[in-house]
């Protein structure tokens, strides 16, 4: 089959994740381009594509259509994950969405508590609570692949249930214990470092503007800057 999808590099740090084969579901899936793209390209057979609101599902159902792959992709109107439990996922993507919502996603979803589902996460915000969340709740991260996009940086986690909690100090949180581990392989750390480090000085700053207490965030500046 001619690929005819393509993606961007946020986009492309999550195809790259989905395993050969897998039965695969974008939750929140917009346009659909991850689906087609990896039916394209013959990582996967068959797919899921869900969305809350129907405008979303309109345009994923278009570009299916254009596709000629309205026979391997199923279009499903959910909240989340709501109702895709029996459906036997093997890799499950979550983007565009932020960290907190990612987590409630999750959280309302006891079947993704499976060793045998990768999970493919990418928070637009709040991703040191979505990292917190993962360990805490026995999810271990075993990827995690930062991009820039659109002069955006993002990052995409590659995680799936291990059952054994963890804590993370507050720079693990911020930047990911994986990157953190494999800096090296990443030409974006610097500017992750750099970013979380500005937005830390400017919440410190803030905070001490309003004559409130900013021990928490002295400690993670501290711990960022030891990095």
């Amino acid at each position: 089959m001619t690929v005819r999808a393509s993606l961007d590099a946020r986009l492309a740090s999550a195809a790259g994740y989905v395993r050969q084969g897998a039965y695969f579901a974008d939750i929140g899936t917009d346009h659909a381009l991850l689906p087609v793209f990896l039916l394209e390209k013959g990582v996967i057979d068959r797919a899921v594509a869900t969305d809350i609101a129907p405008g979303p599902l309109e345009n994923a159902a278009d570009t299916v259509r254009a596709a000629g792959l309205s026979d391997r992709v199923r279009l499903l109107r959910t909240d989340g994950l709501t109702g895709l439990d029996a459906l036997g996922l093997t890799d499950i993507a979550v983007c565009g969405m932020g960290g907190e919502l990612i987590a409630a996603i999750l959280s309302a979803a006891p079947f993704v508590r499976d060793a045998g589902i990768r999970l493919i996460l990418q928070p637009m915000s709040r991703a040191a609570h979505l990292r917190t969340f993962l360990a805490q709740n026995g999810f271990a991260v075993t990827g995690e692949t930062l991009s820039r996009a659109g002069g955006k940086l993002y990052t995409c986690l590659c995680c799936s249930f291990s059952g054994i909690p963890a804590s993370l100090t507050a720079a693990e949180a911020e930047l990911g214990k994986w990157n953190l581990t494999h800096r090296n392989q990443s030409p974006l750390f610097s500017d992750l470092l750099a970013e979380r480090l500005r937005a830390a000085r400017k919440q410190q700053a803030g905070r001490r503007a309003g004559g409130l207490n900013t021990d928490e965030i002295d400690r993670l500046i501290r711990e960022l800057e030891d990095v």
